[in-house]
């Protein structure tokens, strides 16, 4: 088995060993585990089968962690992208009028694409033609949406005069009317409080262990009679249900379930492209920053294998798309296992085998609460935001279509909307400010092109 290992990770090479990188993989497996709940939460909310979203979000990322460990032999991870199954979910079915069906079809049709464009270096030079300043501020933005997002499925924002408000804990315990929901809110509030200080500790597993804390506190607080389970209201029983035992939960509900009958619309095309942005960014700018903390560039700043690397978001996003789940990307929490050794694909195989593993869990994933789940999104929107530090904000032509792209995203409750104020404002302002003008790529103008054609005809 050693000698198996040594061929196929070159561990000696790396200067690591099996047993560091099987720590890594699990290390890496708990920082981001909390997918496996939050993603059927969030696709649940656009109609589709919150077990069937389960399996095919834990097959999804098996598969393409998987590739990356045989394909590549980095110790990287994936699964469906926060901010990407927000979009699906809430833009493009909650918004747009779409069903889950068509968005799963642009999905498909975004993978398919990638996977061609990943055999060439085209994804390396779209990555490198797009300005810093404007990945920093869109990265941002989804932050905030993501983060608004957990304050609601918590209960701590809801509906006010002013558009929105806080939940009227003080009108609801004085009028004898303190629902479950308020127990939720308060919950979630402690569980952001809990997974803070796990983060500050840099505990492995701190947002998945703030949502387990929050969870066994609401089922604390159900056993006690505290939080007494309303469906009407969108407060479910907090227990597992294992009536079945441990069944896996049927793929069937969405498995090859997508709609191709708008695909050759404008706003399939507008859709699909957004995608196609959003992951484009998120999967590449991963990749660059996890490798550069674990010295894997080279002198040129490059990172060697990459094509190995993108072809394997690529294939997932297509895979998981037919399986049922939204965008396949690279997650940043592979930086937690790269921070504890981790180098090679060995690391990505184990927390692959570990998502695999996470089937025979489902009753206990799919039984966690949003309220639950919330702490992870709010930190998970922190850690997003957190990048703007690296803004030059004395500089307004890169930091001003940054900080509409920060704004916008959350205020228009779009991530699409957010993109397009920040490439337009980007490409405006620097096409008239003289001496900018060098840094506005054709491919950026193109793109400026093409939202503002969306205002116009959609």
């Amino acid at each position: 088995m050693a000698e198996f290992l040594e061929k196929v990770f070159k561990l000696r090479e790396n200067k690591t060993s099996a047993r560091v990188e099987v720590t890594a993989g699990i290390t890496t497996f708990m920082t981001m585990a909390y997918i496996l709940a939050v993603n059927p939460d969030i696709l649940g909310a656009a109609g589709m089968d919150r077990g069937a979203v389960f399996v095919a979000t834990s097959l999804g990322a098996a598969l393409g962690t998987l590739i990356m460990a045989f394909g590549a032999n980095y110790p990287f991870a994936l699964a469906p992208g926060m901010g990407l199954n927000a979009f699906f979910a809430y833009t493009v079915v909650g918004q747009m009028g779409c069903s889950w069906q068509t968005a799963l079809a642009a999905v498909f049709v975004e993978g398919v694409i990638f996977i061609i464009l990943s055999l060439t270096p085209v994804r390396e030079e779209i990555f490198n033609c797009i300005p810093k300043a404007l990945k920093v501020g869109i990265s941002g933005g989804i932050g905030l949406y993501i983060a608004f997002i957990g304050l609601q499925n918590a209960r701590i924002v809801v509906d006010g005069p002013c558009l929105v408000g806080l939940y009227p804990l003080k009108q609801a315990v004085a009028s004898g009317e303190f629902h479950s929901a308020g127990v939720g809110a308060l919950l979630a509030l402690i569980g952001c409080i809990v997974t803070g200080i796990l983060m500050h500790k840099k505990v492995p597993g701190d947002i998945l262990l703030g949502i387990l804390v929050t969870w066994g506190l609401g089922i604390l607080c159900e056993l006690t009679g505290i939080y007494i389970p309303a469906p009407q209201e969108g407060m479910f029983s907090l227990l597992p249900d294992f009536s079945n035992g441990f069944a896996i939960p049927s793929l069937a509900p969405t498995f090859m379930q997508m709609d191709f009958s708008e695909l050759l619309t404008f706003n399939f095309i507008t859709i699909m492209l957004t995608f196609m942005f959003v992951d484009l960014f998120d999967t590449l700018g991963t990749l660059v920053g996890v490798a550069s903390r674990a010295d894997m560039l080279d002198e040129k700043g490059h990172l060697p294998r990459i094509k190995g690397a993108l072809l394997a978001d690529s294939i997932a996003t297509a895979a998981g798309a037919a399986m049922g789940t939204s965008t396949v990307s690279t997650y940043v929490e592979s930086s937690a296992g790269v921070s504890v050794g981790g180098r090679t694909g060995l690391a990505s195989a184990v927390t692959a085998g570990l998502f695999l593993a996470s089937l025979l869990l489902a009753p206990l994933f799919l039984a966690i609460p949003g309220f639950a789940t919330a702490p992870a999104l709010i930190m998970v929107g922190y850690l997003m935001l957190s990048n703007i530090c690296r803004i030059d904000f004395c500089d307004f032509t890169e930091a001003i279509p940054a900080y509409g792209a920060i704004i916008a995203t959350p205020f228009s409750y779009s991530i699409s909307e957010g993109i397009s104020f920040g490439i337009m404002s980007y490409a405006v302002l620097n096409l008239l400010a003289a001496e900018k003008r060098r840094n506005v790529s054709p491919l950026l103008i193109g793109l400026a092109i093409l939202f503002a054609l969306k205002y116009i005809f959609i």
